[in-house]
């Protein structure tokens, strides 16, 4: 449900702040923000900065000279502003009106957009404070490594933006468990983490060369990283836990039937062809990783384009020796029902994914804040204002890669794969290899 208008913010408030002084670092409170992309993840980020302090959205960058413009003025609307438009990622990153940048446009531009970034960075007279980046940090676990290496070699402060893990029932969850159970009880031993809806937004995401891969690359990064962060003890880097083994299923469930072939060509254009470039709609994983004590603890993963439900559902469990915790977003405090005689138009005002308009319906009253969007962005402003590193940086990106090139290559052999394993570092999922040239 990713409203079009963004609130606004106080125009007093913001003046306010602006004149709060200097912070750490020869920062000027609010933080400037240099948006990279214009589509659905960079508009899921201005919504949550409206409820984020000390900062504003300075520019943005976009190909697309339209959208850029529009996104600026949406900026503007939501009095987070003043925002101007960039030509390139190295123009923003370049820029002294802007401290930090977002990373948020498509996959296959990762590596490009944080290269001139940190390029543009060495040549600055103020100092970039840091730079942070969507998820997945790569198409594969080769490219989140040069994010990692292009960021420290410039001395850039690096945050990795996995919303999951910032949402709020999330934490108060976990703060509960191992604070009242776990210390009780033993350790949390078994994550399940699920998030499901009925297909992405946008063409590239389809694409599985340019995306990666799919349904297991663009979603099982947030069920893994949640339920790793789940596991890990309080107070402990998220490294106390080393993945040990990786089993993966990948399947194409739906978008391989000829009547959704059909469908896809229709929406997102003739470049999304599943009858004969087709990518992975379901997948699942169980992974294994052992803590600072060697007990072993598990994660359950799964994710799916094919679900087909009032909207959008992520499902999180985390279990204990004599204890439980649930979360289910499609559970909501607020429920409409719409009769049949009720009809207008489709859209995605009560969950985002929506997928009907009439019927008992959950509504998810503020999603920037439920997925954890809100927190991660106000996270994130507080650590590059202050100089601290991110509770996630490129470094739990790359980790995330590892795990899922493993499950990708385990549902490639039909084998557990037993981590550390070097070969992960060239690997590319079968989707995603380019094509022998013809004749070959």
């Amino acid at each position: 449900m990713l409203s079009s208008s963004v609130p606004r913010r106080l125009g007093t408030v913001k003046r306010a702040r602006r004149a709060e002084g200097k912070v750490a670092m020869g920062a000027t409170s609010p933080l400037r923000i240099g948006m990279i992309g214009s589509g659905f993840m960079a508009r899921f980020h201005l919504q949550a900065m409206v409820g984020v302090r000390d900062a504003v959205i300075g520019g943005v960058f976009s190909p697309d000279r339209q959208r850029r413009e529009d996104f600026c003025r949406q900026v503007d609307a939501a009095g987070l502003g003043p925002c101007r438009t960039f030509g390139s990622a190295e123009e923003v990153a370049g820029s002294d009106d802007i401290d930090a940048v977002w990373v948020a446009g498509p996959n296959d531009q990762r590596v490009a957009h944080v290269r001139a970034i940190a390029t543009a960075a060495g040549a600055r007279r103020r100092p970039l404070l840091g730079v942070a980046c969507e998820k997945p940090l790569g198409r594969s676990l080769a490219e989140a490594r040069e994010l990692v290496r292009l960021a420290e070699e410039a001395g850039l402060n690096h945050g990795y933006l996995e919303n999951q893990v910032f949402a709020p029932s999330v934490r108060r969850g976990k703060e509960i468990i191992w604070r009242r159970a776990a210390a009780a009880s033993g350790r949390p031993y078994l994550a399940r983490a699920s998030e499901e809806h009925s297909g992405p937004h946008a063409p590239w995401f389809w694409q599985a060369q340019r995306q990666g891969g799919g349904v297991l690359l663009d979603m099982l990064c947030h069920s893994f990283e949640v339920a790793r962060f789940l596991l890990t003890e309080p107070g402990q880097p998220r490294t106390s836990l080393r993945l040990e083994s990786a089993t993966g299923t990948v399947a194409s469930l739906k978008w391989t039937q000829p009547r959704y072939i059909s469908q896809l060509r229709q929406t997102m254009g003739d470049v999304v062809d599943y009858a004969t470039r087709p990518a992975e709609d379901f997948a699942r994983g169980t992974l294994t990783l052992r803590d600072q004590q060697g007990a072993a603890v598990l994660v359950e993963a799964s994710t799916s384009w094919a679900y087909v439900g009032p909207g959008l559902r992520i499902q999180i469990e985390l279990l204990g020796p004599e204890y439980a915790l649930e979360i289910s977003t499609l559970s909501t405090g607020l429920r409409v029902f719409l009769s049949r005689e009720v009809t207008g138009q489709a859209g995605e005002d009560l969950v985002e994914k929506q997928n009907a308009e009439q019927g008992l319906m959950p509504v998810v009253e503020d999603e920037a804040t439920l997925y954890g969007y809100v927190a991660e962005n106000r996270h994130m402003v507080q650590a590059f204002l202050n100089g601290r590193e991110p509770e996630e940086s490129f470094h739990d990106g790359a980790a995330v890669l590892e795990a899922l090139m493993a499950l990708y290559r385990s549902a490639e052999t039909g084998r557990t794969v037993t981590l550390p394993d070097e070969t992960l570092a060239t690997f590319i999922p079968a989707v995603a290899r380019p094509r022998p040239a013809r004749g070959r």
